[in-house]
């Protein structure tokens, strides 16, 4: 396994530092940890629209199988897709962040497309939730090329 010097080599370098200190365990590549955040993240972002739906219908009726359990305001039912977009991002990006793992591919250019893959992540489902258009687009197709870079890494 690669392991590389995060506060030099990364574009989210700050961000790093402080990760680093914090939790970033020094056993797992920047690959797998980003992945992880990323899955944690994504499993996280069903809260917003399930707050909506029991600040309208009380625990109650969040809880119960049938009626009320669909969120109704604009930026709940946004909230939504985006988390199912994320699910769908997850199936692509985890297989590719963890071969790059597995087959000891990593580089500074994989560790950054992860970071920025997760930043972007997070980026989309804020600018989705409140209804920002181009910006939607953007962070989806930026962390697309993220993707891409771990593709390249992996057929290289």
């Amino acid at each position: 396994m690669h392991t590389y010097d995060m506060g030099r080599v990364c574009i989210l370098s700050p961000l790093f530092a402080i990760l680093k200190e914090t939790a970033m365990p020094d056993s797992i590549s920047a690959e797998l940890y980003w992945l992880i955040l990323t899955t944690l993240f994504t499993g996280l972002l069903w809260m917003p629209y399930m707050l909506e739906i029991i600040g309208r219908a009380g625990m109650s009726g969040a809880l119960a199988a049938t009626g009320g359990t669909e969120p109704k305001a604009e930026w709940s039912i946004r909230a939504k897709k985006a988390h199912a977009n994320a699910v769908e991002n997850l199936v692509v990006f985890a297989p590719l962040a963890l071969a790059v793992h597995v087959l000891d591919a990593g580089s500074a250019l994989t560790a950054n497309a992860a970071a920025a893959y997760f930043g972007l992540r997070v980026a989309h489902a804020v600018v989705f939730t409140f209804g920002i258009p181009y910006l939607r687009t953007l962070t989806f197709m930026g962390a697309f090329g993220c993707q891409l870079v771990l593709v390249a890494a992996l057929l290289t």
